[in-house]
C-alpha cells in the first residue's frame, strides 16, 4: 500500500508526508512544485498539476492505496471579485473531480479530502457542529462545498471519503492575512477590530491538521465530515492583546462599529480594491467556533495547540524572516506548544 498525497508539497501536505515517511510508510507526493524538504530523500515526488486530468491519471495508483487531497487555492493572495471564480475553481473543484475520477479508474477507494469551515457562512448556532447549515459567502467556500457534493456522489458508488473542515490554519511558512496585523504591531500603530473584539477567534495548527489526516487513515477512513479547530479559543481582544504585549509594541486595540466597517469593505470590494475577502470580514464579529468533539470520538483526534501560542509563534517567524533568518518547522512547533 502507498500513501498518495496530492498537494503534498503544500502547507499541510508536507507535514503529513514527513510524518508518514517517519512511520516507515511508502509515500508519493504529487504536486506542481517541489521544495527542498529532507523527507524527499525517502519518498517519491511527481510533478502533477491537478487541473490536468491526464497528469493526475499518470500517478501510479492501485486499489490498495490511500489517497489524500490537500491541493487547493486559498484566500491568500487576495483576488478581485471578477477573478475569484477562475482562481478557485480549476484547482479546488476541477482538481478534486480529476482525482476522484482517477481513483475510480484505479480502483482506489479511500480518500481524505480537506475542504473548509467557510462552507458554513454566517453563524446560525454556536458552537458549530458538522450539521450546521451551509451557505458559503463567496467563491472559495462555494468551490469547497461543491467538492463535498462530489464526495457524496462517489460515496454512493462505494468510495470511503473523510472530509475535514479546518478553521484558519497556522503554521510555519504561511502568514497570509496575519502579515498585515504584524506590520501594524511592529509599527506601533492602532490595530482595528471589526466589532468589539469580545467574540472568540479560533485557529487550527498545521500540525494538528496533518495528524487528523493520518488518524482518519488509521480509523479506516470514515464516511464523515469533521471540523478542525482549537479548544477554548479566547476572545479577539485577549488574543491580540497578548500578542501586542509579547511584541513589546505600543499598539492599541481599536474597536469599530462592525456594520460600518463591513459596508465600507463591501464598497471597496465592489470597486475592485479589496482590503479583505468578504468571506473573512463578513463573519469577523461573529462567534465562529467549531465543535471538534466528533473528531475526538471517531478518530481519537484532539488538537494540541492553543490559539495564543500559535499566533505568537507566527509572529516570531515573521520577525525572524524580517531579520533574514529562517525559523525551522520544529522551532515553530516548540514555540506554539
Amino acid at each position: 500500500m502507498k500513501h498518495i498525497i496530492f498537494g503534498g508539497d503544500g502547507f499541510v501536505g508536507r507535514h503529513l508526508a514527513a510524518r508518514l515517511v517517519s512511520d516507515g510508510e511508502e509515500v508519493i507526493v504529487a504536486d506542481i512544485v517541489k521544495s527542498d524538504l529532507p523527507h524527499y530523500a525517502r519518498c517519491r515526488h511527481m510533478t502533477v498539476d491537478v487541473t490536468d486530468p491526464a497528469a493526475v491519471r499518470s500517478v501510479p495508483m492501485t486499489a490498495d492505496d490511500m489517497v489524500y487531497n490537500l491541493s487547493a487555492k486559498m484566500l491568500s493572495p487576495l483576488q478581485v471579485r471578477a477573478k475569484r471564480h477562475e482562481f478557485f475553481y480549476p484547482v479546488n473543484y476541477d482538481g478534486t473531480k480529476h482525482i476522484m475520477e482517477a481513483m475510480n479508474e484505479a480502483g482506489a477507494m479511500r480518500l481524505v479530502h480537506f475542504t473548509t469551515d467557510m462552507i458554513y457562512g454566517h453563524t446560525v448556532t454556536t458552537p458549530m457542529t458538522e450539521d450546521h447549515p451551509v451557505a458559503p459567502l463567496g467563491e472559495y467556500g462555494m468551490s469547497k462545498l461543491e467538492t463535498e457534493h462530489l464526495a457524496a456522489e462517489w460515496r454512493e458508488r462505494g468510495m470511503r471519503i473523510s472530509l475535514f473542515r479546518p478553521r484558519l490554519i497556522i503554521g510555519p511558512g504561511r502568514l497570509g492575512i496575519l502579515e498585515k496585523l504584524f506590520k501594524l504591531i511592529d509599527a506601533n500603530l492602532p490595530v482595528p477590530m471589526i466589532g468589539s473584539g469580545r467574540n472568540p477567534y479560533q485557529f487550527i495548527s498545521v500540525f494538528d491538521c496533518a495528524e487528523a489526516a493520518r488518524l482518519a487513515w488509521k480509523a479506516g477512513v470514515p464516511n464523515e465530515a469533521y471540523n478542525l479547530g482549537s479548544l477554548n479559543p479566547p476572545p479577539v481582544r485577549k488574543l491580540l492583546g497578548d500578542l501586542v504585549r509579547h511584541a513589546g509594541s505600543r499598539s492599541i486595540l481599536l474597536p469599530t462599529p462592525a456594520w460600518a466597517v463591513k459596508r465600507t469593505l463591501d464598497m471597496l470590494d465592489a470597486m475592485n480594491r479589496p482590503l479583505m475577502d468578504p468571506e473573512q470580514y463578513l463573519i469577523a464579529d461573529e462567534e465562529c467556533v467549531l465543535d471538534v468533539s466528533k473528531g475526538a470520538r471517531d478518530l481519537g483526534w484532539v488538537p494540541q495547540y492553543r490559539d495564543e501560542d500559535m499566533l505568537i509563534a507566527a509572529y516570531t517567524e515573521y520577525r525572524a524572516k524580517k531579520d533574514g533568518t529562517v525559523m525551522p518547522a520544529r522551532a515553530f512547533a516548540e514555540a506554539a506548544e
